[in-house]
């Protein structure tokens, strides 16, 4: 199967559940706000963030693995897939007790981290380590995993992973409803997360019978890889960087404004974190088929992908940002029926900007990874600094609005800017100036586009204080297609690597099609 029709599996696999799973869980969110309450799921999410910081520890070791995996899948070396898999493992488990260790202090201080909350310590305790637990299964039962994502596997992952998420949301709706037990509700993700462990560790043996699940390699065999612990040393400050990013503004919102805050703002997330898992989605297997691009070593061909990325990328973050930002707030009114559940407009702003550009810069970190490109960790450190220092200066005097100004400086200086700068001069060895002369029409595309959308859609009608879920389908029927017809055609017309993109889809729906009998 080749890099493209195995991309394009990951991708119609990804979707299709990742679809259905949105639906599911924009269904339940409301189910639990209303039975629940907004200060449990506050609470839940806090505990999330603060596990996700404990993530740190992984030291961004299945990435820089998944680097390494790349040359013997493609060399078909079973022997140094084993070794290297043997390894992951090993750091895996060291890494899984260091995780349960500083759990265990930091859980040592929730009685004056959580002093204000309604909820008894012991349920804080209880989901916290059922949460803690969950995660943990990744270290030390289903690592293998990186295995299937690394040879472009990885709808086989989404199927049971996505299949799993759906059963247990949908349980835990009806536990909301019917019981409104906390502790059977955080139990079901534990019971969850065994099942899918079991279920996916039986597949990966059956896909690669040759693997040896259970290693007898000792951690001797770490000095084997020099190449490999460097390259986890400086992912490590990169992973610091995205959690600062993506994982600090629940707590600094909870730590600074209060807990139920972090349930409104979680209702935007919730949209914007699954837009991008989305798109993700779309995307899966592209990470590994840029890795196996890259081992081929074909300039002009890599050249002709990453500009096809880049456009298609630009276009998705646009196709979003421009519907979320015209139909977002009746969307939360008509789901919630609540209006303390909206947003002010700068929140709003501040959170399609960091989408926008985390999508755009997408393709520069896929061929980043695949070329191995980590040593930039001052970088990554910068990037931390900036986010937390704006973050919690401004997040005290403006709120919401202050903690997200703070991830959309930082993302502008690093990501937009000097990690293209890092790419070309380091990967492709060529003058980023090539990058932005490329870039330039896109952007102006794009702007284009947002203007006549934006002045075709103050001739649509609706009625916010008459909403129904009907009227604001059509409403969001009408933006959607003029988007498309508008940002869609400037882009084939002005963009080649849209244009190219399009009509390398269009021959492989046109193959299928034929093909059928």
């Amino acid at each position: 199967m080749s890099r493209v029709s195995k991309s394009l599996k990951n991708a119609k696999v990804g979707v299709f559940f990742f679809i259905v799973s949105i639906f599911v869980q924009f269904f339940t969110r409301k189910l639990f706000l209303d039975n629940l309450g907004n200060e449990f799921i506050g609470l839940e999410t806090t505990l999330r963030s603060i596990l996700s910081f404990l993530n740190l520890a992984e030291l961004g070791i299945g990435t820089a693995i998944g680097f390494t995996l790349y040359k013997p899948i493609f060399d078909k070396n079973y022997l140094e897939i084993n070794k290297i898999i043997a390894l992951l493992g090993i750091l895996y488990r060291k890494i899984g007790y260091a995780i349960f260790g500083v759990g265990f202090i930091i859980s040592l201080f929730f009685p004056m981290m959580f002093d204000d909350t309604s909820f008894q310590l012991v349920l804080v305790y209880f989901v916290f380590y059922a949460l803690l637990f969950s995660t943990l299964l990744s270290y030390f039962v289903n690592y293998h995993i990186s295995l299937l994502g690394a040879d472009q596997k990885g709808y086989i992952v989404q199927q049971y992973f996505q299949t799993f998420t759906i059963i247990r949301v949908v349980l835990q709706a009806l536990v909301a409803v019917y019981l409104k037990d906390f502790y059977i509700y955080i139990t079901l993700e534990l019971v969850f997360s065994i099942l899918y462990s079991i279920v996916v560790r039986y597949k990966i043996k059956k896909e690669y019978p040759w693997l040896k699940i259970n290693s007898s390699q000792k951690a001797e065999i770490i000095r084997e890889y020099p190449t490999i612990i460097k390259k986890i040393k400086q992912v490590f400050f990169h992973k610091m960087s995205s959690f600062v990013k993506n994982g600090t503004d629940n707590l600094l919102i909870a730590f600074l404004i209060s807990i139920e805050s972090v349930a409104f703002f979680g209702n935007y997330q919730l949209i914007f974190t699954k837009l991008g898992g989305l798109v993700k989605m779309a995307f899966a297997g592209t990470g590994s088929a840029v890795g196996n691009l890259i081992a081929e070593n074909d300039q002009k061909n890599i050249k002709k992908v990453f500009w096809e990325l880049v456009a298609i990328q630009f276009f998705i973050a646009g196709f979003f940002s421009i519907i979320i930002y015209n139909v977002m707030d009746s969307f939360i009114l008509l789901w919630l029926e609540k209006e303390e559940y909206v947003l002010s407009n700068t929140i709003l702003l501040l959170m399609i900007a960091n989408f926008f550009m985390y999508q755009i810069s997408s393709p520069i970190e896929r061929f980043k990874n695949a070329y191995g490109l980590y040593s930039d960790t001052w970088a990554a450190v910068a990037e931390a600094l900036i986010n937390l220092g704006i973050s919690f200066f401004f997040g005290r005097i403006y709120g919401i609005a202050g903690i997200m100004l703070g991830t959309l400086v930082s993302m502008l200086l690093i990501m937009v800017i000097w990690k293209p700068y890092f790419l070309y001069k380091n990967g492709f060895k060529k003058n980023v100036w090539l990058y932005w002369r490329g870039l330039l029409p896109i952007i102006l595309v794009f702007c284009a586009s947002a203007l006549i959308v934006n002045y075709l859609i103050d001739f649509f009608v609706y009625d916010e204080q008459n909403s129904s879920f009907i009227n604001w389908v059509m409403y969001a029927t009408k933006t959607t297609v003029s988007v498309i017809i508008i940002y869609g055609s400037l882009m084939f017309i002005f963009i080649p690597g849209f244009k190219i993109f399009c009509l390398r889809i269009k021959n492989l729906i046109f193959k299928k099609l034929i093909k059928k009998p």
